[in-house]
């Protein structure tokens, strides 16, 4: 899943996790740990972000171990001890995690995910956590952007060549709405509708666009062309010729044409009329070519006779808008320890300003159809007409069976919490702000924390 294949889960980590787990070890620091894993802001200048990545999450955590091999390589780093190394060779993740469901809509602050765990296990799964459900969710909430400003006109993803996972990328878009992707490793790994045209090269290769256009209509019989290698209004009377002669001589069809440079809306209109005029009605108008979702939504909103939308790069590296100053790229999420079972007082926190953290073991609630979210304490009772979010996914160190979802029932529930949710808090730009609020025991147990730091200072 994460494409690693000859990289052991062991060394899926930072070095300061393997010092960490050294200092603790000699510390004696083995109790239970419990790790929340959120982000502080939704991505994209967006009010919310759709979670993805826990499936492939959990494979990474459950296969947690440390080869002879690691243990060789970790030797040339440190002069640990050889009683701590042999602790490392027997390590397997043994705990807890509790996690929204793939497809649910989330927001800043949330948990996404609860690990607890055996301190030194916990620190280890931390970096893969962060990247596997970070990136995921990333793509995930670009590709429901992308899909919702195409405003139900299909999106396929075109971003392998381009993305940092390919495969987590793919796997994302899918759940995010994309119908399709032109990947075919992702597309048999996770049984994704595949797509594509064909490319400028193969137009090119060919004596003139003409032959090219004939050898396509004549070799596949449902097929698509592309348009833009020279002259888009020549290469469109061509294409109608030759559609009609090849659809009457050997019965293939020509399903799409594409369009992946100049001016989209112009040039979509003048390749409709074409068409149109040609009998050719059905043929669909796909476009692409560096578009995002505000170049989409425009491109929608100006009436354009656009019938679906190809995306590769701004998708599948998650990309922002220097124009529209949004930042992008990464989700920004963070992995911090709330809860430490041991001692009287076993609550922890980060005073840090904006990064100060929140102690406890925590529960997302959701009241009604997004009638706003409460953080609460674990043991706090759910309130009538409301839902908990963190659900078990792991026991003991084993993946819940409840936890493996096909990817069409997550795409399933990834669409409808996304149409359930309110139009004001899918704006691309300046959307409305989600109520997000904290019980009063998580701040009260807040303020006692803070008073017990300062009273141990």
């Amino acid at each position: 899943m994460l494409n690693r294949s000859h990289t052991s889960p062991g060394l899926l980590v930072d070095l300061y996790h393997i010092d960490a787990a050294y200092i603790a070890w000699k510390s004696g620091i083995r109790a239970d740990a419990t790790f929340d894993l959120y982000t502080r802001q939704a991505p994209f200048g967006g009010s919310f972000l759709l979670t993805a990545g826990l499936q492939p999450a959990l494979d990474f955590v459950s296969a947690l171990a440390f080869t002879d091999s690691d243990i060789a390589f970790l030797r040339t780093l440190r002069p640990y001890d050889d009683a701590f190394f042999r602790e490392l060779r027997g390590t397997r993740f043994s705990g807890e995690i509790l996690a929204m469901p793939e497809g649910e809509i989330a927001f800043a602050h949330e948990p996404l995910l609860r690990v607890t765990a055996p301190f030194i296990e916990a620190l280890f799964v931390e970096s893969g956590l962060l990247h596997i459900i970070g990136f995921s969710s990333l793509i995930a909430t670009k590709a429901a952007r992308i899909v919702g400003a195409a405003s139900g006109r299909p999106v396929a993803e075109f971003g392998y060549r381009r993305a940092q996972e390919p495969f987590l990328a793919s796997r994302s878009a899918f759940i995010g709405g994309c119908a399709s992707t032109s990947f075919v490793a992702a597309a048999e790994m996770f049984g994704v509708p595949a797509s594509g045209t064909v490319p400028h090269a193969l137009i090119e290769a060919f004596p003139s666009e003409v032959t090219a256009f004939r050898a396509i209509a004549e070799s596949i019989e449902h097929y698509s062309l592309l348009l833009d290698t020279y002259d888009v209004q020549t290469a469109t009377r061509t294409a109608a010729e030759i559609a009609l002669d090849v659809r009457e001589r050997l019965g293939h069809t020509l399903v799409s044409v594409r369009l992946d440079s100049g001016d989209l809306d112009s040039g979509s209109r003048a390749i409709r009329a074409v068409l149109d005029s040609s009998d050719l009605r059905d043929v669909r108008i796909v476009v692409s070519g560096d578009l995002d979702e505000w170049k989409i939504a425009d491109l929608v909103a100006s009436g354009a006779p656009i019938d679906g939308f190809g995306v590769g790069t701004s998708l599948t590296v998650g990309a922002g808008s220097v124009e529209h100053r949004v930042e992008g790229g990464a989700l920004g999420a963070v992995y911090k320890l709330a809860w430490y079972e041991e001692g009287s007082s076993p609550s922890r926190i980060k005073i840090a300003g904006e990064k100060s953290t929140w102690p406890g073991k925590k529960q997302v609630i959701r009241r009604g159809i997004f009638d706003g979210d409460v953080i609460q304490s674990d043991h706090e009772p759910v309130p009538p007409g409301a839902r908990s979010l963190l659900r078990p996914v792991m026991t003991k160190g084993e993946i819940d069976q409840a936890a493996h979802v096909p990817i069409a029932a997550i795409r399933d529930r990834s669409l409808a919490s996304i149409g359930a949710l309110p139009s004001q808090f899918k704006e691309l730009s300046n959307p409305a702000d989600y109520s997000v609020q904290w019980s009063t025991e998580l701040i009260e147990l807040r303020a006692q924390t803070l008073a017990e730091h300062d009273h141990s200072e």
